[in-house]
C-alpha cells in the first residue's frame, strides 16, 4: 500500500509579542534556545525524523531572520529537486492576497495551493515550543478514523491553562473545545499540532468566510475547531514526553532550566532522534584558569574567565574574569565584563553588561534587548526590561 501523501504547514508569521524584546528583530522562530538552536528547529527536525519531506513555512514578521536561517532546508533534508522547504509569505495578485491575520485566515489564502498539493493529510504545528513527535504516527491514526481534525493533546498546568486550547475528551473523541477559556474545564490542552483532512477542512472554511468575512476566521480555535468539534469531527491524540509552549520570557527562562537538569527532558544529541539545526563555524568554548562553570550549557566560541552557574551560554559569549552569571540565559555575543553580576535573566544578542554593572536578582526574570550596552555600575532591577519602555 502506498504511503499517504503529507504536508505539513509550520506556522512561522506570528508577531511574537509575549517574547517583547526578544522578538522585537526577529521572528518568534528564529529565537535561540538551548545555545545553538532556534525554536522553529523542533518542528523541522520532527519532519525529518517522520519521513515527510514536503515541509511548508508561512512568514509575516520578520522574515529575514527565518529566511537567513533556514536557507535551503539542508539541515533537515530539505532541500530537494521536487517537494521540500518551501516558504510563504504574504502575498498579492489574487481576491486572497493580502496580510494574514490569524492561523484559520491563513488556511483559507492558501486554499487554492493547499488543494492543488492534494494531500491525504495536512498536518499544521506553530514554532514555539519544546517537543518531539512522529508526526507521521498521528497521520496514521487519523486517517480511516472518519475525523476532519485530530488535535495532538497533553497536560498542563491548571494556573497557565487560560493560555491555550483545552478540550474533554471521551476516549479519543473529543466533546467539548475552548480556545483560551477564563475558566477551563480541564488540564487538556491541545499543543498546536494538527491533523486536517484536507478537503472537508477547506470547504468548512469556505463555509465559515461566508458566513464571518476573510477577517473573521481568526484563529484555528475561534471558529474552525469548535465547529469541527460540534459536529462530532475532532478527536485526540495524546502527547506522553514532554512539551512546553515558550512563548512568554517566563517560559523560555523555565525551558532552558528543564534542560539543565542531569537527565534533561530530551536528549538532543539522541542518535535516534537528534535535532538538527544551521550550524555556524565556532570554535571550541574555552574555560580559561580560575573559571567556575556549575550546571550549565556552554556553547562552540565562548570564553568564560569568570563564574557561571545554572545558565545557559550560546556562541561567542565571553564571560570575564570576576564577573558572575546565575541561572541566566545569555544569547549569542553577550559579554559580560569583570565584577559585573547577572542573575535570573535573559540576555539577547550582543548585550555589553559593563564593568560591575548588576542585573536581575531574585525575584521575576529581567529581559535585556538586543545590542544594549550597560555602563559601568549600571543596575537593572530584577524584573526589569531594559532598555525601558518609553
Amino acid at each position: 500500500m502506498a504511503l499517504p501523501r503529507i504536508l505539513v504547514l509550520v506556522l512561522a508569521g506570528g508577531a511574537g509579542g509575549r517574547l517583547e524584546l526578544l522578538t522585537d528583530q526577529r521572528a518568534k522562530p528564529a529565537v535561540p534556545f538551548a545555545g545553538v538552536y532556534r525554536l522553529i528547529d523542533f518542528p523541522l527536525s520532527n519532519c525529518q525524523h517522520s519521513g515527510i519531506a514536503d515541509v511548508w513555512v508561512s512568514v509575516q514578521y520578520h522574515p529575514t531572520s527565518l529566511s537567513d536561517h533556514l536557507a535551503n532546508g539542508r539541515p533537515w533534508d530539505l532541500d530537494r529537486t521536487v517537494g521540500g522547504l518551501m516558504m510563504l509569505p504574504p502575498f498579492q495578485g489574487t481576491d486572497r492576497g493580502g496580510w494574514v491575520s490569524g492561523t484559520a485566515n491563513l488556511l483559507w489564502r492558501q486554499a487554492d495551493l493547499i488543494r492543488e498539493y492534494d494531500a491525504d493529510a495536512l498536518v499544521v504545528v506553530s514554532s514555539d515550543a519544546v517537543y518531539k513527535l512522529d508526526y507521521r504516527e498521528v497521520v496514521e491514526s487519523h486517517l480511516g478514523s472518519g475525523a476532519e481534525v485530530t488535535m495532538v493533546t497533553t497536560e498542563v498546568d491548571a494556573d497557565d491553562a487560560s493560555r491555550y486550547g483545552i478540550v474533554q475528551v471521551d476516549g479519543e473523541r473529543v466533546t467539548d473545545y475552548a480556545y483560551k477559556p477564563d475558566e477551563p474545564a480541564t488540564t487538556t490542552a491541545t499543543n498546536e499540532v494538527f491533523v486536517f483532512t484536507p478537503g472537508p477542512t477547506l470547504d468548512r472554511l469556505e463555509g465559515l468566510n461566508a458566513d464571518l468575512g476573510e477577517d473573521g476566521l481568526e484563529d484555528l480555535g475561534s471558529h474552525l475547531l469548535p465547529a469541527q468539534t460540534r459536529d462530532g469531527l475532532s478527536r485526540a491524540f495524546r502527547l506522553e514526553g514532554y512539551w512546553r509552549d515558550v512563548g512568554t520570557v517566563p517560559a523560555y527562562w523555565q525551558a532552558h532550566r528543564d534542560f539543565l537538569a542531569a537527565e534533561p527532558p530530551i536528549d538532543l544529541d539522541d542518535p535516534a532522534w537528534p535535532v538538527h539545526t544551521r550550524g555556524g563555524r565556532h570554535s571550541a568554548a574555552r574555560v580559561l584558569p580560575g573559571a567556575v562553570v556549575d550546571e550549565s550549557l556552554v556553547s562552540g566560541g565562548t570564553r568564560v574567565a569568570g563564574e557561571v552557574r545554572g545558565s545557559v551560554l550560546s556562541p561567542g559569549v565571553v564571560v570575564e574574569k570576576g564577573a558572575t552569571v546565575v541561572d541566566s540565559v545569555l544569547l549569542p555575543g553577550v559579554r559580560v565584563r569583570a565584577g559585573a553580576r547577572v542573575e535570573r535573566a535573559v540576555l539577547d544578542d550582543r548585550v555589553d553588561v559593563g564593568e560591575r554593572a548588576e542585573v536581575g536578582g531574585p525575584g521575576d526574570i529581567t529581559l535585556v534587548g538586543r545590542a544594549a550596552r550597560l555602563d559601568a555600575g549600571t543596575a537593572v532591577a530584577a524584573g526589569a526590561r531594559w532598555p525601558e519602555d518609553d
